[in-house]
């Protein structure tokens, strides 16, 4: 998968995890882009880990499956970070 494609995928995956997750997360597309592509990574890095099953190509079910969980994981952690910080 190509770099653009990459980038695709991230923010397709980003934009997926806020719409499962509730809640004020904050950031617009920008963030929701960084958020999706480290959030693939991660489901990338945890699928060859645990299950030894890589990201493949674009259209792979497997590949959106591990980017939008990994997105998931990302977002729920910006949540925490964010939450915190506005309490104080």
């Amino acid at each position: 998968m190509g770099f653009f494609g990459f980038l695709l995928l991230g923010l397709i995956a980003g934009a997926i995890a806020k719409l499962i997750l509730p809640g004020k997360q904050g950031g617009g597309w920008l963030i929701t882009l960084v958020l999706g592509v480290v959030g693939a990574l991660l489901g990338g890095f945890l699928g060859t880990a645990i299950f030894g099953v890589d990201l493949g190509g674009f259209f792979e079910l497997r590949t959106w499956l591990l980017a939008i969980g990994g997105s998931i994981i990302v977002l729920l952690i910006y949540g925490l970070i964010v939450g915190r910080r506005a309490a104080r």
